[in-house]
């Protein structure tokens, strides 16, 4: 995170994007009604040739009432160019040597290394939920993810250890996230709720950039929270759930699934496994039960998104795209989320048993043991 002089335009990383015409797409975050006119400078090459294009500021519709936002910095790239590195100025004037330089990524093409990315925007809050942090990577490399992209503000000493482990296997790409340096943040949603510069950590901004970041080297990109499962009910993995839904959906790029909590507040005692008890945090093999859906209440839906069709994301769905959304239908897959209860009055009986995560939990447990023995225990 970069900011520029006028401490209103804060860089993340420029993105060469030609689905439509050649531009560079920076990500970005900016004060919705103080930033008017920026210009992207870019070094030509082989000979290093400066040119100064006039940048629109596309402001994401999803600022939630904060005064700073998502925005993309979109500037129309010179003929004949090809630049690798792009800066960012108010003026279309000065001096090139002094203005901080981006790599332009995304220039070259790749083969997809991978099916499927989950993007976990800002863990933060010295975060500690360790137990069932570990069990949520375990659960997404289990249905098919092979890289979990985590924007990380802070977490414990443990966490760290745990996350450590994770890079040198090879799973983690951790994104450094120290939005609060430079603006108040809030871990509030809506403007409404707590008036600061930014909403949930700047958590819209990153899953921009992680979709952008993942676009070439990615077939599907998941995005949903540390807390939440994207269970497919009908098949194995996703990578058979996502082929069929492709299959039944042609020309649909962004697949959203419903979201059920399974509050922490309730469990059985199956899976009461004694080694897990030093680990903090939820055991989510013990939270079998999810509240009932409530008539006049919108259940939230997270997304797998093929990112090449994906133009800007809010968290919940898709703002601009190429190609469809559909809602896929709670007996395909729904999102497993454990935390704190919504409907905190409801009793025991109101809630709905519901064991479809134990459909992996041989496979989970010595999974987790594995991670646990080399991290902590």
């Amino acid at each position: 995170i970069t900011p520029l002089k006028d401490n209103r335009t804060f860089i993340i990383s420029p993105y060469f994007d030609d689905r439509e015409s050649k531009i560079t797409r920076v990500i970005g975050i900016v004060h919705h009604e103080d930033v008017k006119q920026l210009y992207c400078w870019f070094c030509c090459r082989p000979e290093g040739k400066i040119y100064v294009s006039n940048a629109e500021i596309d402001v994401h519709s999803d600022r939630f009432g904060f005064p700073y936002s998502a925005a993309d910095i979109v500037c129309l790239e010179p003929e004949n160019c090809d630049p690798t590195h792009v800066s960012i100025h108010q003026s279309a004037h000065g001096n090139i040597d002094l203005l901080p330089r981006f790599e332009i990524k995304n220039r070259k093409p790749e083969p997809f290394p991978v099916d499927f990315t989950v993007c976990i925007s800002a863990m933060f809050g010295n975060y500690n939920n360790v137990l069932q942090f570990i069990q949520s990577v375990e659960m997404y490399k289990i249905l098919g993810a092979q890289r979990v992209v985590i924007y990380k503000n802070n977490c414990s000493h443990l966490m760290e250890k745990v996350l450590k482990f994770y890079i040198e296997e090879g799973t983690a790409e951790i994104v450094p996230w120290p939005i609060n340096s430079h603006l108040k943040v809030s871990s509030q949603w809506h403007f409404s709720m707590d008036a600061k510069d930014i909403g949930y950590y700047g958590q819209i901004t990153a899953l921009n950039d992680c979709i952008y970041r993942n676009m070439q080297r990615s077939k599907f990109v998941v995005l949903n929270d540390a807390d939440e499962i994207i269970l497919p009910l009908k098949h194995p993995n996703w990578k058979t759930m996502m082929s069929s839904l492709q299959e039944q959906n042609p020309g649909t790029g962004i697949f959203l699934f419903e979201n059920h909590v399974f509050p922490e507040t309730f469990s059985t005692h199956m899976f009461n496994i004694s080694s897990w008890n030093t680990v903090p945090g939820v055991n989510i093999l013990q939270h079998v039960h999810r509240e009932p859906d409530r008539k006049y209440v919108f259940n939230p839906r997270k997304m797998i998104v093929d990112p090449q069709k994906v133009i800007q994301t809010s968290v919940h769905s898709v703002l601009r795209a190429y190609g469809n959304s559909v809602n896929v239908p709670m007996d395909v897959a729904f999102v497993y989320h454990c935390r704190k209860p919504l409907q905190r009055d409801l009793p025991k009986e109101s809630l709905i048993r519901d064991t479809s995560l134990w459909i992996y939990n041989s496979s989970l447990i010595m999974n987790v043991n594995k991670v646990l023995s080399q991290t902590l225990l």
